[in-house]
C-alpha cells in the first residue's frame, strides 16, 4: 500500500468511526483473549479471527517466538504475557504460526547473516533444525507452534491459572496460501 493512501486512511477513520465506539474504547479494554502471533505483515489477526476493536490483546513478535520465562532475564515478551494473564485476566491465550515464516525458515538454514539482530534473537530462543522440503514450511511451523507452547508452560502465571481452570491455551497455524486455520490437539493439528 501506498504510503499516501496509508495517510488518507488514517484521516479518514477520525470521521467515519461512530463516536460510540471510541467513547467505548476509552474506557477501557476488556479482551478475553491474548492473540501472540507473528510480526509478518501478511497476517491480520482481525482478518482471520474477526475480532472487533478491543476483544484482542495482541503480542507481535519475529516468528512468534515466546522466550522461556526466566525473571532475571525479562523481555518484552515476557511483560506482555504477564501484562494480559495477570493484570487483564484474559481467559483464553492462542500462539499462532503460519506458513512462509521467514523466521521458521532461517531456523530450518536458510541464510540470514545480514540480520545478526534477528539471527542471534532466535537462536537463543528457539530449536534450529534440518533444511525443510516444503517451501511453505507447514510442518516445520506446525513444530514451532508447539515448542512455543511449551515455552509458554514455564511462566508460573500461567501454569497457575491453567491449573484453576482460568486460563485455556491453544496453537494455531494460519496457511498463508489457503487461508485455513489449524488448531493443535495434543502434538497434531488438525482443521479449525
Amino acid at each position: 500500500m501506498d504510503f499516501r493512501r496509508l495517510i488518507e486512511r488514517a484521516r479518514e477513520h477520525a470521521t467515519t468511526r461512530p463516536k460510540s465506539v471510541g467513547q467505548r474504547l476509552a474506557s477501557g479494554q476488556q479482551p478475553t483473549v491474548l492473540f501472540i502471533t507473528c510480526a509478518d505483515s501478511r497476517i491480520v489477526t482481525s482478518h482471520i479471527t474477526g475480532a472487533e476493536p478491543g476483544s484482542v490483546f495482541e503480542l507481535r513478535t519475529a516468528g512468534n517466538v515466546i522466550p522461556s520465562y526466566r525473571l532475571e532475564a525479562p523481555s518484552s515478551e515476557m511483560a506482555t504475557i504477564e501484562f494480559a494473564v495477570v493484570q487483564l485476566g484474559v481467559s483464553e491465550v492462542i500462539v499462532c504460526g503460519h506458513s512462509h515464516c521467514g523466521a521458521v525458515s532461517a531456523l530450518h538454514g536458510a541464510d540470514i547473516g545480514h540480520l545478526p539482530t534477528m539471527r542471534s534473537w532466535l537462536t537463543r530462543h528457539a530449536r534450529t533444525g534440518e533444511a525443510a522440503a516444503d517451501p511453505a514450511l507447514r510442518e516445520e511451523g506446525r513444530r514451532h507452534v508447539l515448542e512455543q507452547l511449551r515455552n509458554l508452560e514455564t511462566y508460573p502465571f500461567v501454569r497457575d491459572r491453567q491449573q484453576n481452570g482460568g486460563l485455556r491455551v491453544h496453537g494455531w497455524f494460519y496457511d498463508i496460501e489457503t487461508g485455513e486455520v489449524q488448531t493443535s490437539v495434543a502434538t497434531a493439528f488438525q482443521p479449525l
